[in-house]
């Protein structure tokens, strides 16, 4: 099996900002390019962090309401200190998470989830910015064809990784979601089968009806 890796899913022509570029240049920045956050790097285009709009935010947040009905909000100091910042190397979330472009998408997605970040920058092995890689990028392995993941399971997964004869199992797939009927010779093969199924990438679910001719799992009596 062949699992999609982020130099695949990663957007090449990154809108970046320069370490000094002001706030409202930051701001223009954003908008005339529709996104929501930007790497930051140095002179050698390297990251140093990510600048987002949340990071943005935080100036309009430390202002006073003229009405008096909104307390300012307590602020950390490293969080008064963005909020008080005017460029982006003041303003950026640092330093900058990054994957590279070899990872699969799993391993990029379980970073995501560990970091709490919405996108990675993807380096090289000298650091220097490739591309970037969103949530939205790693959810399109979910759109893979419904036939295209039914034959990497049937061809990759039954056929050459398990040795299993199309006559033994199955694969039916719908919307991603993959239901396995048939019969294997042992108990035990039946888990491996499913998780490697779930390891493809599209699938949204396994669902397994296998029988089996002989249960290894069963422990073996005590003797007497």
């Amino acid at each position: 099996m062949q699992h999609r890796t982020v130099a695949e899913l990663m957007t090449r022509d990154v809108v970046k900002a320069r370490r000094d570029l002001p706030f409202k240049e930051i701001v223009r920045l954003l908008a005339e390019n529709d996104v929501t956050a930007v790497p930051v790097v140095d002179d050698l285009g390297r990251p140093m962090g990510v600048v987002s709009e949340a990071d943005l935010l935080r100036k309009s947040s430390d202002q006073a309401d003229p009405s008096g009905r909104v307390p300012v909000p307590h602020l950390e100091a490293w969080e008064r200190a963005k909020a008080e910042g005017s460029r982006a190397e003041e303003l950026m979330s640092a330093p900058a998470v990054c994957a590279r472009p070899e990872w699969s998408v799993v391993e990029a997605a379980r970073l995501m989830e560990a970091q709490h970040v919405k996108r990675l920058p993807v380096v090289d092995e000298t650091d220097r910015l490739l591309g970037i890689v969103s949530r939205g990028d790693l959810l399109r392995v979910f759109l893979r064809r419904d036939d295209a993941i039914r034959d990497e399971i049937t061809g990759d997964v039954l056929r050459r990784t398990m040795g299993l004869a199309p006559s033994e199992v199955t694969a039916e797939v719908r919307d991603g979601r993959v239901d396995l009927r048939g019969s294997v010779e042992f108990r035990s093969l039946i888990p491996v089968i499913e998780r490697l199924c779930r390891s493809v990438d599209g699938v949204v679910s396994v669902a397994e009806h296998l029988a089996y001719r002989t249960d290894d799992a069963r422990q073996s009596p005590t003797a007497p």
